[in-house]
């Protein structure tokens, strides 16, 4: 069956917004052209695939099943495109790489220098956003790797996944405030403390939110922001106990801060180096993930292997 792809690319649109006018808004195109091509498309499948009302639009569920077949192969068509217009835009190789502010600043910092160093002809593209964001940015082909904290529920089956760092979070506070340096602190304790940490849509929220769920406390923060950096100053003022990584904060760099002690050692987390199994690496992806995992020797291993 020979069906035109600009049909299947109106019925995605239309799939995912359930608005007509909406689909037409994204492909700038009118609304009529729009219901024209489903109907083009329903005659042709012989099945209708929308049930259309005044007030609303919802797909059958021959449209349901479609409509699982079309979305990945749209994405992977899209990352295919945005993969060839970076190739291409330039002229000149290019590496896009994702990650938040916090990973960017106390990780990335050193890799990208030490990159830029040994291949200075490969131009370094850097997106920030929550590693949910991340994650997303790189199912949508708009990077060609991502670096980004696990556990995380953004990141799917299509990816492939290199450890390339393990930390635990704590706890700081600065002790003319909060006098604990000494004392080991049960999550209960933690729990009756104004703590500080990253807003609800962040995998380091999730992560925290989930610890205390398991020992069935409840954890209501004192104060949410979307910076790290900012929560280390909030602790240093007083404001409260921030919850960050723990290469956010070394010895040398504590300023007055302490690490508060837990009862029990927090679960590490992970960060990964994430690509899209779908599209072929770019070596200058290769490069940079090979640098990322040479302080990782079992998983450098399985990288090259």
């Amino acid at each position: 069956m020979d069906i035109n792809y600009e049909l299947y690319k109106v019925f995605y649109h239309v799939a995912r917004s359930l608005s007509f006018s909406e689909a037409a808004s994204e492909l700038f195109i009118s609304q009529s052209a729009v219901s024209q091509s489903i109907k083009v498309l329903e005659k042709r499948l012989g099945i209708p695939l929308f049930i259309r009302s005044t007030k609303r639009v919802s797909l059958t569920r021959e449209g349901e099943i479609l409509f699982k077949h079309i979305e990945p192969a749209i994405h992977l068509i899209s990352r295919g495109e945005n993969q060839l217009i970076s190739c291409t835009k330039t002229g000149t190789a290019e590496l896009r790489i994702a990650a938040s502010d916090t990973i960017c600043r106390y990780y990335l910092v050193p890799y990208l220098s030490r990159f830029h160093r040994i291949y200075p002809q490969i131009h370094l593209r850097v997106l920030n956003g929550t590693s949910l964001r991340c994650a997303e940015l790189l199912e949508e082909g708009k990077v060609d790797l991502i670096v980004a904290n696990s556990p995380n529920p953004a990141l799917t089956n299509d990816m492939e996944l290199y450890k390339v760092k393990s930390f635990r979070d704590v706890f700081i506070a600065n002790p003319e405030y909060f006098p604990l340096a000494g004392k080991k602190l049960s999550l209960k304790d933690l729990q009756k403390l104004p703590i500080l940490m990253l807003g609800k849509l962040s995998t380091t929220s999730a992560f925290l939110h989930n610890l205390f769920l398991q020992h069935s406390l409840e954890l209501a923060p004192a104060i949410e922001l979307s910076s790290n950096d900012l929560l280390i100053d909030f602790a240093r003022i007083g404001l409260g106990i921030a919850f960050v990584p723990d290469f956010c904060v070394k010895d040398d760099n504590l300023d007055g801060l302490i690490i508060l002690e837990a009862e029990q050692p927090l679960p590490s987390r992970t960060l990964v180096a994430a690509c899209d199994t779908a599209l072929p690496l770019p070596e200058a992806a290769r490069y940079f993930i090979r640098l990322l995992c040479e302080e990782n020797e079992n998983e450098k291993s399985n990288f090259f292997n």
